[in-house]
């Protein structure tokens, strides 16, 4: 029971310290709004585009909440030495990073329901499988969390984790079938595609709302959940051998 009552109160220290403040707030609603207008402009299509642009900036959404704010977070905790004095909290280490990626994962589920909403009254989704969205928009907030708290303890600086994110998510967006499907890209960057958990997501996303995947969505889904475990396994080594050993 104490763990779980410390594993609250660092998730609520990190919810009310970080993510809702006016400014996170505002980013939250602004960005996914701004991808949905760029992309719907950029379609000139009318609102027919929408069901088609809807997986990409769901995606997106999800990718840079999470990535963003957990890049900063932790990466600014352990310069002030923060995180340090958290890890001598007497909870499981599983445990402590559960509730220090709690907010991001959170945070990333909210902004990928704001495109939705607007779609909503936009377009009809009344063809759209929610029983696969639902656990798919989940599960991607999970993987871009723990690839965000890879980042964040593999470096030292704010600035070399925003640099190193925008390095891993920008190649990551073109390449997992927002944009244009993995089929039509070169034959030698393919199988870079399948190296990013996003694809995996988006061809869940591109099935339940477009009925146009390409793997089986058991696949993709048993994908997506072994990249969460590697990424988290590989960040909690990462603080072993460099706060804990």
């Amino acid at each position: 029971m104490k763990q779980w009552i410390a594993f609250w109160n660092i998730l609520l220290k990190d919810m009310r310290a970080y993510y809702l403040k006016p400014p996170n707030i505002s980013w939250g609603l602004i960005f996914p709004i701004a991808w949905t207008g760029m992309f719907f402009i950029r379609s000139g299509r009318g609102l027919d585009s929408i069901l088609e642009l809807l997986p990409g900036v769901v995606t997106i959404s999800v990718l840079f909440g999470t990535t963003s704010m957990l890049a900063v977070t932790v990466t600014f905790e352990k310069k002030s030495r923060s995180f340090e004095r958290l890890l001598l909290a007497p909870i499981p280490l599983e445990l402590l990073m559960f509730a220090k990626t709690g907010g991001a994962i959170l945070f990333g589920v909210t902004n990928a329901f704001v495109p939705i909403i607007l779609a909503a009254f936009l377009a009809d989704l009344s063809s759209v499988d929610w029983l696969v969205v639902f656990p798919t928009i989940v599960l991607l907030a999970f993987a871009s969390t723990f690839l965000g708290l890879f980042i964040a303890v593999s470096v030292s600086e704010v600035f070399e984790a925003q640099t190193f994110s925008n390095f891993v998510r920008f190649p990551m967006i073109f390449l997992c079938g927002l944009f244009f499907p993995v089929s039509d890209l070169p034959m030698f960057l393919r199988p870079l595609s399948y190296l990013f958990p996003v694809t995996y997501g988006v061809d869940i996303l591109h099935g339940a709302v477009r009925q146009e995947n390409t793997l089986p969505l058991g696949l993709d889904f048993l994908i997506i959940a072994a990249f969460c475990v590697a990424l988290f396994a590989m960040s909690l080594k990462n603080i072993h051998r460099k706060w804990i050993v």
